[in-house]
């Protein structure tokens, strides 16, 4: 196994003005979603914080192209959990099998690039979709509906904030990579495998409170193949103990005031700007910093309520975070020796 890259690794010493233009779209994007979400009393505010963050994070533009890729998101999860959920959600095998095909699905669109987008967003919210309707006690109307007002707020909040925080220079057209056909079918089982292995164990086992463990396991396949899940896995370990000190040392610093929404909010926000540029020095890809901005999203979002403050929540985030985050770097690397093993699915170095 290669050597993973230093601790604090980024690509960048310093920001540029589009980079700094996106951090407040991020941080205020984020912030905005969370707000809204607390003032209206809306369920799943991991929809409402995440999302925003999803959509100004991955991508640095907004323009009719990225538009379409996340409606038709929005649509074919909305189904599917309807559907799917109601037809088979006693009927585990049928289940998996329909899920796996979807999984492979939308790899493949990740593996071939235009549509990475879709296929990202969308692996992620089936996820946790299916994650919290697998519960007897949910009611899957409330998770759908939940999601499409969480992504219709999210389009609103991303022409805000291009509108308010436009980038101040034109941004150079992004590389597109050219793989073998060896590789485009390794990265595709790959991570239908994997994920669909996640999937089935979040499904088996009683893990409420262990939503940013089965995020982690999805993100971690975003890099398609062992060279990348690697350092993608340390990375998102990082991401998130930092995530969880930050978290903790928010709660420390507020006291007996979390229910305070205000000092809830601007806690939120300096958090999201201080990751933000930290991804944006990473070169805007999910790494150590937008794993700690998906950990602060899911914390605020998710568990901090007037009630309950984000100790034990944290402190469980990350416990179990770890053991999911190995337990997948495990399985990636048994599929990824497994798939070298045959001519038409081994791994090639491209130059």
């Amino acid at each position: 196994m290669s050597r993973f890259r230093p601790i604090l690794l980024v690509k960048k010493r310093e920001l540029n003005a589009n980079d700094v233009r996106q951090c407040l779209r991020i941080s205020f994007g984020g912030m905005l979603g969370f707000l809204l979400c607390k003032l209206m009393g809306w369920n799943y505010g991991a929809f409402f914080t995440v999302t925003p963050l999803l959509l100004l994070g991955l991508v640095p533009q907004l323009n009719a192209h990225i538009i379409r890729q996340f409606v038709a998101n929005v649509a074919l999860v909305s189904l599917a959990v309807l559907v799917l959920q109601g037809m088979f959600g006693d009927k585990p095998l049928p289940m998996i099998l329909v899920v796996m095909g979807l999984f492979g699905w939308l790899f493949r669109e990740m593996v071939r690039g235009p549509n990475f987008l879709f296929g990202a967003m969308t692996v992620v919210n089936l996820s946790m979709q299916f994650h919290f309707a697998s519960y007897p006690t949910a009611n899957v109307g409330d998770i759908v509906v939940s999601n499409i007002v969480a992504s219709l707020l999210t389009l609103f909040i991303a022409f805000l904030m291009h509108t308010l925080f436009p980038d101040v220079e034109a941004r150079p057209a992004r590389p597109v990579a050219t793989k073998p056909l060896s590789n485009q079918r390794h990265e595709v089982l790959l991570a239908t495998t994997v994920a669909t292995l996640s999937f089935i164990a979040f499904q088996l086992l009683s893990l409420p409170g262990s939503l940013s463990a089965l995020v982690a396991t999805i993100l971690v396949l975003f890099p398609l193949n062992w060279k990348g899940a690697g350092p993608a896995g340390w990375n998102r370990a990082l991401g998130t103990l930092v995530g969880c000190s930050f978290g903790l040392l928010v709660q420390l610093l507020l006291m007996n005031h979390f229910d305070v929404l205000p000092f809830v909010t601007f806690g939120l926000w300096i958090s999201l700007m201080l990751f933000a540029r930290y991804h944006m020095l990473e070169g805007g890809v999910p790494g150590a910093g937008f794993s700690a901005l998906t950990t602060m999203a899911i914390l605020f979002g998710q568990y901090l309520t007037p009630s309950q403050d984000l100790f034990f929540s944290d402190l469980y985030r990350f416990s179990s975070l770890s053991v999911a985050v190995l337990a997948t770097l495990v399985v990636i690397y048994l599929m990824h020796q497994l798939l070298n093993c045959f001519h038409s699915t081994r791994l090639l170095t491209v130059t």
